[in-house]
C-alpha cells in the first residue's frame, strides 16, 4: 500500500524591498531552493517539499492569517497593522527598524501633544492601537508611500512612520517626539491555532540553525593543560567546550562555539591566559 504524499508546505516571502533580499539569502542557507529571476511569482523546491509565493510584503499576513499559506515572513510592523488572525513565531534578526511620531521641530515636545490633531501615517492600524491604549483622541489618515510632504500640503499636523537614519525626517524639517510605538524586524508567522504542516518543524529547525550560526563562531586554540579550567571559563561552548591531547606533553587543544560578539576580545583574554594558536571560523549551519 502506497503512504499518501506529504502535501508541501506553502510559504510565503516578500516579493520586494527591504526584507526580501535578506529573507531569501536567509532561505537559501537553510537549504531551500530560490527564483533566480524577480519576476518569478511561485517556485516549487521538489527536493524539500515546499512552495514559496513571492507576495508583496504587507500582504503576507493576511494570506497566512485566512489559511491559504502555511508559513510567512514579513515585517512585524506590517503584522500588526494588518489586524489578521496571524502568531509571530521569532524574529529573524534582519529589517530592523523603529516606529515614532514626528512633527516639525521644536513644535511637539510630548505625544499629549497628538490630542486633536491630524495624523498621517501608512500603519493606522498600529496608531489607532497605541492612541487607544493611552486615550489619546486624534484624527489618523492612511497615506501609501512617503507621509513626511503630508505637513508639508496641509493633510496632517503630525505624522508616524518608520526611522530608520532619521536624515528623510531631518530633510523635510521634522523631528521625533515622544516615545517609540514600535520596534520592528522582520519576522516568522503562522495562522493562529491552525494545525502544522508536517514540514513545518523541519522548516522552524532550519531556520534556528541559521540563526545561531550567525550568532556564533567556531573559536579553537591550545593551551597548557594546567590552564584548561581558566580557559573552559571563558570558552564553555553550548554544551561543553571540545578538549583533545596534543602531541605536546603538557598541552591540549580546545574547541568550543562562542558568541561571534565580543570574540575578539575572548581571544585577546584566552591569549593572556597563555592561549596559542587561537583560531575563529564561520559557522554555515547547525543544529542544537
Amino acid at each position: 500500500m502506497t503512504d499518501t504524499p506529504t502535501a508541501p508546505l506553502r510559504i510565503a516571502v516578500p516579493n520586494k524591498g527591504a526584507l526580501s533580499q535578506a529573507a531569501a539569502e536567509m532561505l537559501r542557507e537553510a537549504g531551500y531552493r530560490q527564483r533566480s529571476d524577480n519576476k518569478e511569482l511561485a517556485l516549487i523546491d521538489a527536493e524539500n517539499n515546499v512552495e514559496f509565493f513571492y507576495l508583496r510584503p504587507r500582504d503576507i499576513a493576511l494570506y497566512v492569517g485566512e489559511g491559504t499559506l502555511d508559513i510567512g515572513i514579513t515585517g512585524r510592523d506590517l503584522l500588526l497593522d494588518s489586524g489578521a488572525d496571524a502568531n509571530e513565531l521569532r524574529g529573524l534578526g534582519f529589517g530592523k527598524s523603529r516606529f515614532f511620531f514626528a512633527g516639525p521641530a521644536g513644535r511637539y515636545d510630548d505625544l499629549s501633544d497628538l490630542e486633536g490633531l491630524r495624523i498621517a501615517t501608512s500603519y493606522p492600524g498600529i496608531v489607532r492601537a497605541f492612541l487607544a491604549e493611552r486615550g489619546i483622541s486624534a484624527s489618523v489618515t492612511r497615506l501609501d508611500g512617503a507621509v513626511e510632504t503630508s505637513i508639508q500640503l496641509g493633510v496632517a499636523d503630525v505624522i508616524a512612520d518608520v526611522v530608520e537614519t532619521g536624515s528623510t525626517l531631518r530633510a523635510a524639517g521634522l523631528t521625533t517626539f515622544g516615545e517609540c510605538v514600535l520596534n520592528s524586524e522582520s519576522v516568522l508567522i503562522n495562522r493562529a491555532g491552525a494545525e502544522q504542516n508536517p514540514g513545518h518543524e523541519i522548516f522552524l529547525r532550519r531556520l534556528e540553525g541559521v540563526l545561531v550560526a550567525r550568532s556564533y563562531v567556531m573559536m579553537d586554540y591550545d593551551i597548557q593543560s594546567a590552564r584548561v579550567a581558566d580557559a573552559v571559563a571563558l570558552t564553555p561552548g553550548i554544551e561543553s567546550p571540545t578538549v583533545s591531547p596534543l602531541h605536546r606533553e603538557g598541552w591540549v587543544a580546545v574547541r568550543a562555539m562562542v558568541p561571534s560578539d565580543g570574540a575578539q576580545r575572548l581571544m585577546d583574554e584566552l591569549f593572556a591566559l597563555g592561549a596559542r594558536g587561537i583560531l575563529l571560523t564561520d559557522i554555515r549551519a547547525c543544529r542544537l
